[in-house]
């Protein structure tokens, strides 16, 4: 099967596994990630196939949806990539991406990276940022039921990856936990370059809420 042929077989594998997904982890988040990740891809040395494919699939069964199965995703997207003959070695890449590329995945030690990994992590640490990433932000945070901002609850900047995963602190606290601290984890030169702007807009936008909170 050609390259295309995957593409289009997996975009719409995607489309209708996610058709009902949180709005900040649907196809639409998957599709800003696919386009970043080819981006990235265009200025680094690596293989387009199994980075599309990571990026298509990278949140086919998010464990923050199945009861904190870390392993599901991985799975997932092994299982319809042998339904679909893909070689074993690019299947076992692409879950090793799923598998390590996560923010809370930071908190191990890593077991596996590659020049694929790093272009998939930063397109989609590039959409956890910047106006994309503050709307998912609120919008995973509703859909949670969290508060938006409390001022008696301070973000916990030493929590351990258990406290990260269990935590339901208000949504702004989210920013200084993980979103603030992507932009100094980017591996790729363009995404160093992509994520700083984003960075800039959200540290405008919290001195704009705080204003408006006072």
């Amino acid at each position: 099967m050609e390259h295309n042929t995957i593409i289009h077989q997996t975009k719409t594998f995607v489309q209708d596994t996610l058709r009902n997904a949180e709005g900040g982890h649907d196809w639409w988040h998957i599709y800003r990630v696919w386009n970043n990740a080819k981006l990235i891809a265009q200025t680094e040395s690596a293989d387009l196939l199994t980075v599309e494919l990571a990026a298509l699939l990278h949140d086919i069964a998010d464990s923050k949806f199945h009861n904190g199965d870390e392993e599901i995703g991985p799975f997932t997207a092994g299982s319809y990539l042998q339904s679909i003959g893909i070689d074993k070695e690019t299947i076992l890449h692409v879950q090793n991406i799923i598998r390590y590329m996560s923010f809370k995945s930071s908190f191990d030690k890593h077991a596996f990276y590659s020049n694929e990994l790093a272009i998939v992590q930063d397109a989609d640490r590039l959409d956890a940022i910047g106006a994309i990433g503050i709307a998912r932000a609120f919008n995973y945070g509703g859909f949670k039921g969290r508060e938006i901002y409390n001022p008696e609850i301070a973000p916990d900047l030493n929590m351990s990856k258990e406290a990260y995963k269990n935590s339901t602190a208000p949504t702004i606290n989210h920013f200084y936990e993980k979103l603030l601290l992507l932009k100094d984890k980017m591996n790729t030169d363009t995404g160093k370059q992509l994520a700083q702007q984003r960075h800039n807009f959200m540290e405008s936008y919290l001195e704009q809420f705080y204003t408006e909170c006072n």
